[in-house]
Order: C-alpha cells, then structure tokens, then sequence
C-alpha cells in the first residue's frame, strides 16, 4: 500500500533507537524527509546513515539534544522546510515509590512527557492546518490504559497528555484541516529500556535473567515482546492519507496482554 506521504517533512524525537528508531524507519520506508532528535550526537549521526541507506531520495537532517530543552525544540523544527508529521517521544521517568517523589520529581515528569510534547504540538499544527495536511503522533504507554503501580510519574504525566490531546484533537480548526492527533500506546516491546526493566526486576527477584524475560514474555496472550519495526508500521500507518478520519484516539499495542473489553 501506498501510504501517500512520500516527500513529506517529519520530526521523530527520541530516534536513536528503541521505538522512536522504529518510527524513523518505518517514515524513511515511505519516503518521507527526516528531522532526527536524541541526546547523544553519536548514535544519531550512526542512525542517520542508516536511514540514508534505505533510500537515496530520503534527506534525514539531524540535531542532537535534549528535546526538552526549548533551544533545541526550536534547532529541530528549524532543521524542517516545514513539519508535515511530528512524532513525540521522550524516555518515560524512572518507576519508583509515590512516597519517596518529590515536587521536582513531579515537576519533571510533567515536563518530559506532557509539556514537552504539548510545546511541539502547539508550534506545529496551526502550520499543518494552513497547508491542509498534518500528522501528530505521541508515543506514550499502555499505562495510560491501565496503570503501573511503580510506574506513578509516567501515568500521570501522559494521562495529562492524553487528556490534551482528546480535547485538541477535535477542534474543528485541525480536523477540518486535515490534521489529525493520536496516541500510540505501546506495551511491553523489546528495547534496551524494557531489557533495563527486565535486568533490574530479575535481579531483585534472585532470578536467571533469561528464564525471568522468558516469562514475562510467555505471559503475553502473543506470547513474544513486540519489536519496534511492527510499532514504526503502526506509525507509519496512522500518518498517512488514508489514516485521515482518524484522530483523537488512542491505540494500544500490547499483544492482547490488556484484558477489558474497551
């Protein structure tokens, strides 16, 4: 299928691997222009040559940095002719106790993954709707869905970005525009942070790393982890022409491991 966005511009924040690699991908597979953001100017420029491998048309455009940062949230919008598709994502805060965090724990878990992707909306979709095409996607978490007990900062934070987007979505401004928002919400996917995740509970646990992931994967309906290039499809997918009726939504992708009905 084509997906109808070949030439387009997009910003993938977090690119350098893990899901927003994913993203970056799955774009560069259709043809679209890339604006990369991470923090570590090394690995980008490594993924940024990736990328130019898939297709020689494709410019990928790097800029290095902590996207929470409004100097750097403005260097990678600037680094785009314009923006087309903004994909949002920025590494979730650590898991923890809600009695051991304090307000500047809150303060910036808020700021990571609610303002930062709210600042980068709000410069970009009025543009978008000027030129009568526009794509936001905010990588956030199944959490959203159904909440981690240890993982409180993140629930929070992007269940306030969640609640922003359903309202701005629908603002007729954008959806009559052909500017549509939606919410990727990943489950349990085989990046280093999962493997992190996996390492820090087995040990605690005293258990063999191996036969704990082995576990916790079997206890997936799918059985597996996903792998990021399946997420980058989804992205992919949801920025496209024919996703064009479809915004203010929330798609989750855990392989069936939430259990309700809606």
């Amino acid at each position: 299928m084509d997906l109808g966005i070949r030439g387009r511009w997009a910003v993938v924040c977090a690119a350098s691997q893990g899901l927003g690699k994913g993203c970056a991908f799955a774009l560069a597979q259709e043809g679209v222009n890339l604006v990369i953001n991470a923090r570590r100017a090394e690995t980008l420029e490594a993924v940024a040559a990736e990328l130019r491998a898939l297709d020689a048309s494709v410019e990928v455009r790097v800029v290095a940095g902590d996207i929470g940062d409004p100097g750097v949230q403005q260097a990678v919008l600037s680094a785009a002719p314009q923006v087309d598709i903004l994909v949002n994502n920025n590494g979730g805060p650590p898991p923890g106790d809600f009695r051991d965090w304090s307000r500047e724990h809150w303060i910036a878990a808020v700021d990571g993954n609610m303002l930062t992707p709210i600042a980068l909306i709000q410069a970009c979709v009025d543009g978008m709707a000027t030129r009568g095409f526009g794509r936001v996607i905010n990588i956030t978490s199944s959490a959203v869905k159904a909440p981690i007990d240890v993982l409180g900062l993140s629930n929070g934070a992007r269940s306030g970005l969640t609640g922003f987007v359903a309202g701005t979505a629908r603002q007729s401004s954008l959806a009559r525009c052909n500017v549509t928002l939606n919410n990727l919400l990943p489950g349990r996917f085989d990046t280093q942070r999962l493997r992190d995740n996996l390492q820090r509970a087995a040990t605690q646990d005293g258990r063999d790393l191996e036969e704990f992931s082995r576990a916790q994967a079997e206890a997936i309906p799918a059985g597996r982890f996903g792998n990021p290039e399946e997420f980058g499809a989804l992205c992919a997918f949801l920025c496209s022409q024919q996703a064009a009726y479809m915004t203010g939504q929330n798609v989750l992708l855990d392989g069936g491991a939430y259990p309700g009905t809606f």
